[in-house]
């Protein structure tokens, strides 16, 4: 059997940029996407602290120290420049090794710079 497990977390991120007229997913700066080995156009959850909601992407890279956490395309339209955000990637592992797993979680602060690793 498999069990599909959290990955990587990133956590309490904020929102930089919502950008419309982009072809949709959320451009992640690629430092954060390092930290929690997630790759250019994995599939992501997004969760939006400020309203509850989550929306289902892809990422796309961004530039290094940057702290961007821009909303592209559709997703412009659910979260705001300022939103505070979680970041989910999620993989399949076999039973045994699921009762070990530890996924890849930082916790960020308001400059979407790294303050804490779990």
């Amino acid at each position: 059997m498999l069990r599909e497990m959290c990955k990587s977390k990133i956590h309490a991120a904020t929102v930089t940029e919502a950008n419309l007229n982009y072809t949709g997913s959320v451009t992640i700066d690629k430092t954060l996407l390092q930290a929690v080995d997630i790759v250019h156009y994995e599939r992501v959850h997004v969760l939006n602290l400020n309203n509850g909601s989550r929306v289902e992407t892809y990422v796309i890279e961004g530039e290094s120290d940057s702290g961007i956490i821009c909303m592209n395309g559709a997703a412009a339209r659910w979260a705001a420049p300022g939103d505070r955000v979680i970041i989910i990637s999620y993989c399949l592992i076999d039973d045994a090794q699921a009762k070990k797993w530890k996924p890849k979680i930082i916790v960020m602060d308001e400059k979407n710079k790294i303050k804490e690793t779990l």
